[in-house]
């Protein structure tokens, strides 16, 4: 049976984000994710996810200047500093949250760099994070997004990751597959992922078009989770995606999974 955990970034965002646990569990999910947690005490955290029962599942790591468009450090010559803190910031966070697996958003292409310049700033701090996650015993994944939400970003097809996993050369290197990046930049969905599945250590989900909740767009998510299912998956599945209403609303389609 696949398990889903509650994407807190964009769940139950008719309250303020630390009163969005309690929804969460109260709705029937087991785990949480959210894009990052640095802006709330760790301390903070640790007591909603444990008063409400809830598993960290995944966060990301520090990305620059989300505010100003950055998606991801990691891929950017002269913020090997940066990214290395972050690393370190990461890892706090993980620890004291439980939290078993960070995902590394790459970021955007620079201008006027040479490319072999921004993939081997790639390739050494992605060499490092999986490092240092290894020492803690927590996963590192990359995730391939798609270029029209988000022009330029260095990472779009699932061949791609593969390829950059393989160049980093460390066991501790996965993909986190996000099924509405992917439906939109190159679908074969079922076979992509089944091809892959001992390298993928997190899933997440969103309907298209529109990035809304399962059945109101054109992917067949009862098959995709029967697929799942039957080869035995047994990582988390994220809802990352935007509810049309108020998000118990729109929870039809998870109701057979929660219990």
């Amino acid at each position: 049976m696949p398990k889903f955990s509650a994407n807190l970034t964009m769940l139950f965002n008719d309250v303020e984000f630390l009163d969005r646990f309690e929804r969460a569990a109260k709705t029937g999910f087991k785990g949480v994710e959210y894009l990052f947690p640095y802006g709330w005490p760790k301390e903070e955290l640790k007591e909603r996810l444990n008063q409400h029962g809830l598993v960290q599942v995944l966060h990301n790591l520090p990305a620059g200047n989300w505010q100003a468009g950055e998606r991801g450090i990691a891929c950017l010559p002269g913020r090997e500093g940066e990214f290395r803190d972050g690393v370190g910031i990461a890892i706090e966070y993980a620890k004291a949250l439980g939290c078993s697996r960070l995902n590394c958003l790459v970021g955007k292409v620079p201008q006027g760099v040479p490319p072999e310049k921004i993939r081997q700033t790639l390739i050494d701090n992605l060499r490092f994070a999986a490092v240092a996650l290894d020492k803690e015993g927590v996963q590192l994944l990359i995730e391939p997004l798609n270029d029209q939400d988000i022009p330029g970003f260095f990472l779009v097809r699932t061949k791609d990751a593969l390829q950059l996993i393989q160049e980093v050369n460390h066991p501790n290197l996965y993909l986190q597959y996000d099924i509405y990046h992917m439906q939109i930049m190159e679908g074969n969905l079922t076979k992509t992922i089944l091809s892959n599945l001992p390298r993928i250590k997190h899933i997440q989900l969103a309907d298209l078009p529109g990035r809304h909740e399962p059945g109101t767009g054109e992917i067949n998510f009862s098959h995709l989770f029967r697929v799942l299912d039957e080869a035995r998956y047994e990582g988390w599945i994220g809802c990352e995606y935007i509810p049309i209403g108020k998000t118990e609303e729109g929870l039809k389609w998870i109701e057979p999974y929660l219990n």
